[in-house]
């Protein structure tokens, strides 16, 4: 593999996706607002850019990595999509499906392809190349992106169609669940501690039977040894409103999720 790829986005995540790819042989335009990020993949060989116009190349590759629907929007101006006709964009953020379903309407118009390719998995797990994604578009684009999502850190690559926004609603989904697990576990091993249980032992007992799911033992591990907590923070807030947003775009009920929503913006 060695293809010269735009890529737009270098935070916690994206940075080690970018590394990831750049050891697998592709070459790197990158553009971050905040440069300095960018310097050790520099370092490496990448080329950096003050122009995020740059990343679009005719018949090219962008990735972007960015915080959401609304930030990525930002960057798909004419002058990108002009740039990049004939080739694809594979956009990574957690945003909302109608976003999803304009940028790939907007690629479409201007004679390029947008795949939409959300990513579960902790910067630790791009590390280790442990991501997993459900991503679909255009079946020549997911072909073209494939290869890429797999030298990216994808360990599962879920095929999701050609609808737009398909995805995203997964990836909805999957951080609420997440959200919900983790809440559940800190409550729950918090009561137990107290109650004169050993949290780690609770755990062991727990995920070796009827939760040996990855949430479980990850969160379940990190909680009972005190290595994280889950205190309120910028990204479950996000999330847990996209997935309020979509659930109240629908008319359906979702008390669970306004609680917890409620919680971590208290």
């Amino acid at each position: 593999m060695d293809e010269r790829i735009g890529w737009l986005g270098l935070g916690s995540l994206g940075f080690p996706m970018a590394a990831n790819l750049m050891e697998a042989g592709n070459q790197l335009m990158v553009y971050n607002r905040t440069r300095s990020k960018a310097e050790p993949l520099a370092e490496r060989g990448a080329k950096v850019t003050e122009n995020p116009l740059d990343v679009a190349t005719k018949g090219g590759v962008v990735v972007s990595v960015l915080w959401d629907s609304e930030t990525t929007e930002s960057f798909i101006t004419p002058g990108f999509l002009e740039r990049l006709e004939g080739g694809i964009h594979i956009g990574m953020c957690t945003g909302s499906p109608e976003a999803a379903k304009r940028l790939s309407k907007l690629h479409t118009e201007h004679g390029s392809a947008y795949v939409e390719a959300p990513v579960f998995g902790r910067p630790e797990a791009a590390v280790a190349r442990q991501l997993a994604i459900p991503y679909a578009g255009p079946q020549h684009a997911k072909d073209r992106a494939k290869p890429l999502l797999t030298a990216i850190g994808a360990h599962a690559l879920f095929d999701m169609g050609e609808a737009a926004g398909v995805p995203t609603v997964i990836k909805q989904l999957g951080n609420f669940l997440i959200i919900s697990a983790g809440r559940s576990l800190a409550e729950g091993l918090a009561i137990a501690e107290s109650s004169g249980v050993d949290p780690v032992a609770a755990v062991d007992m727990l995920t070796e039977t009827l939760f040996p799911a990855p949430i479980y033992r990850t969160y379940g591990r990190m909680l009972a040894e005190k290595k994280v907590t889950f205190a309120p923070s910028l990204i479950p807030a996000k999330d847990l409103g996209l997935f309020n947003q979509l659930a109240e775009e629908h008319h359906l009920p979702n008390p669970i999720a306004r609680t917890l929503l409620q919680q971590l913006t208290r």
